[in-house]
């Protein structure tokens, strides 16, 4: 049976899946390691509205269980003013029974995202989602300038995590650069995820 890393992200206009998808190819491609691809539903402006438990379509939403049976994470909102979305925030407060048992840690993690403009907060919204997850004990994992495309691109990709350039009108495809580096981002994560749980 493989060991799975769990790909959770975010994703309003479907960049940020796109980029998921790709890391989770990335991760498949490391011998037995697979992907478990979840998202969180959106936040309502309402507070009584709730959403189905559900999803009508795409991937599931994440359980807390996802946390507890993953041996890694690829974690991945677009940018909201250079932070993760309300809805990734939303999702990561209510995990304070996974902190005070430990269940990430000493797990590596990896970041992604997406903006609509290249100065739009990426690094930014990287690092914050870093935070929660250095709380939760976890190893960062960054993406090495090894992966040369880091110092060809005029889109995204940074050393923190790979992104995204969408566009203002979100409508902009992931360049060459910004695919190989979220298919690199996996891969690099599954190797050291399998490093450290082989004895």
């Amino acid at each position: 049976m493989n060991k799975e890393i769990l790909v959770l992200y975010y994703s309003r206009y479907g960049a940020t899946k796109q980029l998921a998808t790709l890391i989770a190819r990335g991760i498949e491609s490391v011998a037995g390691i697979s992907a478990r691809i979840r998202t969180v539903p959106a936040v309502s402006r309402v507070c009584e509205k709730v959403a189905d438990e559900i999803p009508e379509s795409g991937h599931p939403y994440v359980e807390n269980k996802d946390l507890q049976e993953c041996i890694g994470l690829a974690l991945g909102s677009p940018v909201r003013f250079g932070n993760m979305s309300a809805n990734m925030k939303h999702f990561w407060d209510g995990t304070s029974p996974e902190w005070l048992a430990g269940v990430l840690s000493g797990k590596p993690a990896c970041v992604f995202t997406s903006s609509s403009s290249l100065h739009g907060g990426q690094e930014a919204c990287l690092l914050s989602m870093m935070i929660p997850l250095m709380h939760h004990g976890m190893i960062i994992v960054g993406l090495p300038y090894s992966n040369q495309e880091l110092l060809t691109t005029k889109t995204g990709g940074t050393p923190y995590g790979v992104s995204h350039l969408a566009g203002i009108n979100s409508d902009l495809q992931l360049s060459e650069e910004e695919s190989k580096l979220a298919f690199a981002q996996g891969k690099h994560l599954a190797e050291i995820a399998l490093k450290l749980t082989t004895n």
